[in-house]
């Protein structure tokens, strides 16, 4: 198993992506510290990590606060004995318009796409160090790498989440901590049918969002919607020993969107 002895924390873990990586790293040897503020979904992923014989703590959190964002960390390392790697994957869309913007939504965004990785970074950084290593992975997105017309404000945050990560990787490369971002495309998550049809956006009243959704999911080379194991697969290449000689690293995973 290629997670085999290590300990992790999957942030956003309870739907799409998140909860993919999160059952795909235990079935892979790991234990992990299953993160979202959706109590009754945490329990479901820490039901079905546990009921094919693997290892998982279930952490209710809000991340906005960055007291859950330090006691995630604390919590998963005092249960299984230490850190590994995490996968920050929580995001959040942010607000369509900048024109009237309100600041309470900005603020949000940021902290749910930003402020949290920082502080779970700091938390992680002295328990990594004490394992001798590790991998930090980050989600950004491809608007972290071109600009979103959807939000401008989410696209910002993730050209900061792709900066962070890059600095970060040659200040901890030294104590053999990795730190990798991937940038998802268009992939069948519920954030999908908020980014594709956006309830704050102009005509967006009475739109099929699951028709939208479809042709979305045609507009780049491969032509299809990934899937949120397909994700999951390049996260978890990133957090193994496969990866130990990839940092500071964006990896798309876009189907061929940003080529």
């Amino acid at each position: 198993m290629r997670l085999q002895g290590k300990i992790g924390i999957v942030t956003g873990a309870a739907s799409g992506m998140g909860r993919a990586g999160a059952i795909r790293f235990a079935k892979e040897g790991a234990a992990v510290g299953v993160v979202d503020i959706n109590a009754p979904a945490v329990d479901e992923v820490v039901r079905e990590i546990k009921s094919n014989g693997g290892r998982a703590k279930g952490i209710v959190a809000d991340l906005t606060k960055d007291a859950d964002s330090r006691r995630m960390v604390q919590e998963t390392a005092k249960e299984f004995g230490g850190l590994d790697f995490i996968w920050n994957h929580i995001g959040h869309p942010g607000p369509w318009k900048v024109e009237g913007i309100n600041m309470s939504d900005f603020d949000l965004a940021v902290a749910l796409n930003l402020r949290t990785l920082v502080v779970a970074t700091d938390a992680a950084i002295p328990l990594l160090r004490a394992r001798g290593g590790g991998s930090l992975v980050y989600t950004a997105s491809t608007s972290g790498i071109r600009g979103s017309l959807k939000s401008p404000i989410y696209s910002m945050c993730k050209f900061g989440v792709i900066g962070f990560a890059k600095s970060l990787a040659k200040r901890l490369a030294p104590e053999r901590i990795r730190v990798n971002v991937v940038c998802p495309g268009t992939t069948d998550t519920p954030m999908l049918r908020t980014f594709t049809v956006r309830p704050d956006q102009p005509g967006a009243k009475g739109k099929d969002v699951e028709a939208a959704v479809g042709v979305r999911g045609t507009e780049n080379p491969l032509g299809r919607k990934a899937q949120p194991e397909e994700i999951a697969n390049v996260a978890l290449f990133l957090v193994s020993d496969e990866a130990s000689y990839v940092t500071g690293a964006a990896f798309s995973v876009d189907g061929g969107t940003t080529a």
